[in-house]
Parts: structure tokens; sequence; C-alpha cells
């Protein structure tokens, strides 16, 4: 099992990371924060008297979500659909995953193209050009290319000074750890303008007679801009990552080999190649596994990730979960003594739209009025890998 410090580091600039105890004076006492640490060269040139501090200057970069979007197909799939296709019906869904319905991509629709529509909402929310973008994260387990699918969206959204753009693969917990990722980069690289999109369309990797999976998932997209800002409008605090690959037999897609694409001759070749064309088997999941692991490590994890930021579970605004299972949302609640009303759901709508989840919900949520500027979230994703992971963030 890997897991991830709550406290950012980052070796150029030199940084040094310190926990939320207070160790270096109250303006830095709260949230854990990367602490970026500019060495004095002038002074290491010119040598240091015994009489000057050999104590280094601390530069403290802030970082904080200025913008979100989100996207979805137009193709709406109710319970009753599916009910047509497999042996299911909209209480039976409902009563074991809160869902009623799911957005599938159809007809010319791309997964790109949702990517590109959310971040083009959240640059406009946030009042930033293309042009002023320097990083874009693209957090999906379905891209349209092996490749990846960041420098598409680069591209379409006309991001002329060629930024850096790649993908993050960590299914359902994608988003966070992109969010994670998009603060180091701020912190430590001196990025300013971070995209970070949460996009995938799980719906083409689905067994659609297969009534345990099918029923979950839908098609999406959200973004959210990070932007670096002075160290008092700070907006990204504690976290909390973990990954363990004993759990990928409870939850996975594997590469399995073509078996009607026969060999393109042997012509004295060694036995087995060329190799097979490959491909991905649908998804495969144990439902009560999966269950039981979020419900045992997500609230962990959230209380870990509060623990480093100093924040207490009553600070809360709002509890914003991966949109797996309502009823996950529903236990993480109680363990953390929240009621209902602060809990962020829209599964009924989308269903389990992966790495887009998260993001999705925050942009219905800010742009429905009930996330306001100053508002603490706690936010988790958990899913394959497994992996799964906590942030502790300030909207605006």
């Amino acid at each position: 099992m890997a897991c991830g410090s709550g406290l950012f580091s980052a070796s150029s600039p030199s940084c040094r990371s310190y926990s939320s105890m207070g160790l270096i004076g109250p303006r830095f006492r709260s949230y854990g924060r990367v602490l970026c640490r500019a060495t004095d060269l002038d002074g290491a040139q010119r040598g240091v008297s015994s009489g000057e501090s050999r104590v280094p200057r601390l530069v403290y970069q802030g970082c904080k979500l200025v913008g979100c979007g989100s996207a979805i197909p137009k193709l709406q799939i109710s319970n009753d659909d599916l009910a047509k296709m497999v042996e299911t019906s909209d209480d039976w869904i409902a009563t074991r995953t809160g869902i009623r319905n799911r957005r599938i991509l159809s007809g010319e629709e791309s997964l790109t193209g949702l990517a590109v529509e959310a971040a083009r909402k959240a640059l406009d929310m946030a009042q930033v050009e293309p042009d002023d973008v320097d990083l874009v994260l693209l957090c999906t387990s379905s891209p349209e290319d092996l490749f990846g699918g960041a420098t598409q969206v680069q591209k379409a959204l006309g991001c002329r000074k060629s930024p850096l753009a790649y993908d993050i693969t960590a299914a359902c917990s994608g988003f966070v750890l992109g969010l994670v990722s998009a603060a180091c980069h701020v912190r430590g690289g001196g990025f300013r303008n971070v995209l970070v999109i949460g996009a995938d369309a799980l719906s083409r990797f689905v067994d659609w007679t297969d009534r345990g999976v099918c029923i979950l998932f839908g098609d999406a997209a959200g973004a959210v801009l990070v932007q670096a800002c002075d160290s008092e409008e700070d907006g990204v605090f504690g976290f909390d990552l973990h990954s363990d690959g004993e759990g990928l037999r409870h939850l996975n897609a594997s590469m399995r080999c073509d078996e009607t694409n026969g060999p393109l001759g042997t012509n004295g070749s060694a036995t087995g190649f060329p190799p097979k064309r490959a491909a991905y088997s649908p998804i495969q999941m144990n439902g009560k596994e999966v269950f039981r692991f979020a419900a045992r490590t997500v609230p962990l994890s959230v209380e870990t990730a509060l623990e480093k930021a100093g924040i207490s579970s009553s600070s809360i605004d709002w509890l914003l979960l991966h949109q797996a299972n309502q009823r996950i949302l529903d236990a993480v609640a109680t363990r953390l003594e929240l009621p209902p009303e602060r809990v962020i759901s829209n599964i009924a709508k989308y269903g389990n739209t992966s790495a887009a989840s998260i993001p999705l919900a925050l942009d219905e949520a800010v742009r429905g009025g009930k996330v306001l500027p100053g508002h603490i979230i706690a936010t988790s994703g958990f899913g394959a890998g497994l992996t799964w992971g906590s942030a502790i963030i300030r909207w605006r």
C-alpha cells in the first residue's frame, strides 16, 4: 500500500513541509501548507559572516479554486429504459444506489468535446483566457486515444503558448489526485493557472447485459481552474492519498487479446509473434466488496485530511464525495456527524461518472447558489486501483 502525505513539498524551488501544529508561528499554523524556500544566492556567493542569520528566507505561494464548469451528453437513459434491456426496475436500482438517470455519449458527441466544454466554462467563470493557462491536467481512464487526451483538449481550447498538458489515470479518484497535483505545480513549480478536468465515458466499457454494472455508470466532464494567490487567500488545505493494488480483483477492466484476430503469418517466426491485437474487457466489479472498501476507508481518509488541515468536521460547510452510491454518501456523512443537508449529491441525475463526478457536482452546486465563496468543502474520491484520496478545499 502506498499513501500520500497531506503536506506539500517540492524540490525546485527548495521546499520544506511543516505540520499544522504551529511549528513556525501562527501565520502558517492552520492548514499544513507548503512552504517554498528561496535560497539567498547572493549571500551564498559573498559568504555569510558569523553574525548573520543562516536561516533561509521563506516564500509561500498559495492557490485557490476560481472557476468551475461541466458538460453532459444529450442522451438520457432512465432506470425504466434499462429495465427493457436487463432484469431490473426503477425501484430496485434507486433503492440500492440512489440512481434514477444517467447521460450517455451518442452520435457525434465525444469525451474530448465534453472536456473542452467544461474547461471553457471554468475559464469563463474565472475570467482567464486560454493563452494564460500554464498547465492542463485531464483526469480520465477512458481517453479517446491510447496516448491520452489532454493535448487534444489543449489544442481545442486554443492555448497558443503550448502549455504542458498530460493525463492522470486514477479512475474515480482521478480528480482529487489532479487537484493535489495542480496545487503542487502551483506551489513548487511556479505555475499560475492550472486547468484540472475530470472526464470519463465508462459507458463504452460496460457490458449492457450485466445488470450489476450497467445500472451504475454515466458519462460527463467537469473542470476547475486552480490559480496562484497570496498565502492569505490559500484555498487548498490538507490532503490524504492512498492506493492498494490488492483490491484490483474487486474492480477492473483488464486488457485481453482479441481471439478473433489471427496471426498475420508465421514465415518461420517465433511462436506467439506477431502478438494478437489487444482490447479491454468490460468493467468487472464485486459491488459488495467495493461498498465495504469505500465505507471503511473514505471516512478515515476525510478525517485524516481534516486533521492535517487543522480543521474540525463541524467547520465543514459541504461534504462532496465521488458520486458512486447514495448509501456510501449517507454512511460517510453519518460517520462524520454531518447532516444530510450538508452533503452534495446529484447521483440521482447522472449516476457514477467516475473522475467527472466531483467537479460536475461542484459546478452544479456553485451555479445553483449552494456553494458560496469562502465555503469549506471536504471532498473525497475512491475507486479502481484501488485508489482513494481526500482534500480539504475552500471555494474561491
